[in-house]
């Protein structure tokens, strides 16, 4: 694996970090399994190039943002007024951002190779002092750690500790009196936020935005989910977020690892996250199992030597 390649992997990680943000959020911290992610990724893209043709590629982030934000509420509405599994509101959203998807960007695909992006100014500032995938790095690491921080903050406030506590004990938050159906629109219409991000950001990074692009999505950001908790545990949310983005760095490097070495090819990414997701889901699991093993094994093992103790103190009284 060349240089340019491990950076290239780790700028696709930090792309898609606010993407694994976003599904933690709505996984974890609410403990909800949301399909929209598919649709509010494609929305976001859409949204932040056709304002970046139109010239204005900072307001295409915002916005961006906020019809991701938009997304998550149209699901959260039908988990909570219509009473609609969430595993379902989620597909019903997906399915009609598709057509969405289509009516703003108004094409199958639109490039903006030939427009100025969300970078681009910065490039011009510097005047050559750094190349523009330096510039690009740093933007977006910049983007995703002001989110990351902004979340664990508001994580942390009252409204945020609310949110947590809907997620935890739906029932004691209700006796509690928690609004818990507006804190289920609102974690994900924050979580689908930072989807809809990603899904902006991308656009702008890879200069184009294309319709099947949000394809896969909630695999990709679950991966790097399960395997930053694999690595870094599940002990606060604030280590959790920052978990989710090492996860995606994590998951990028593999994918791209495995491409290096011809282990698979291009065409078996999607079965690669998903033998992914299978494998790291089933770590927890396989600890627990280990751990009961070894401890019955002592146990055995302590049973064994007290038995050889009572007969051999029997055998003394004899």
């Amino acid at each position: 694996m060349t240089l340019q390649v491990l950076f290239d992997a780790l700028m696709l990680g930090f792309e898609y970090s606010l993407l694994a943000v976003g599904v933690y959020v709505t996984f974890r911290v609410l403990d909800m399994a949301d399909l929209t992610v598919d649709g509010s990724f494609g929305l976001g893209m859409a949204c932040s190039a056709v304002l970046t043709v139109a010239g204005h590629p900072y307001l295409g982030l915002a916005v961006g943002c906020a019809a991701g934000a938009l997304a998550g509420c149209v699901t959260g509405l039908l988990v909570t007024k219509a009473r609609i599994n969430p595993l379902l509101a989620g597909i019903i959203t997906m399915t009609g951002l598709y057509s969405v998807n289509i009516y703003v960007l108004g094409a199958p695909n639109v490039s903006l190779l030939s427009t100025v992006r969300c970078f681009d100014p910065v490039v011009s500032a510097l005047g050559g002092a750094a190349t523009v995938d330096v510039v690009k790095m740093g933007f977006v690491v910049l983007v995703v750690a002001v989110a990351v921080a902004a979340l664990a903050g508001f994580f942390r406030t009252e409204a945020g500790l609310a949110m947590r506590a809907v997620g935890d004990n739906e029932a004691m938050s209700r006796a509690s009196s928690i609004n818990t159906s507006a804190f289920k629109v609102g974690g994900l219409a924050l979580g689908n936020a930072m989807v809809g991000l990603t899904g902006a950001l991308l656009a702008q990074y890879q200069g184009f935005a294309d319709l099947s692009s949000g394809t896969g999505m909630v695999m990709v950001g679950l991966a790097s989910v399960i395997i930053g908790e694999v690595f870094g545990g599940r002990r606060s949310v604030t280590r959790g977020l920052m978990c989710a983005v090492a996860g995606s760095v994590a998951y990028r490097l593999i994918i791209q690892l495995a491409l290096s070495v011809n282990l698979i090819d291009a065409n078996a990414l999607k079965l690669v996250s998903a033998v992914i997701v299978g494998a790291f889901m089933a770590v927890p699991s396989v600890r627990a199992a280990l751990g009961e093993r070894s401890v019955r094994i002592k146990a055995k093992g302590a049973m064994e030597r007290l038995l050889a103790e009572d007969a051999q103190a029997l055998k003394g009284g004899e």
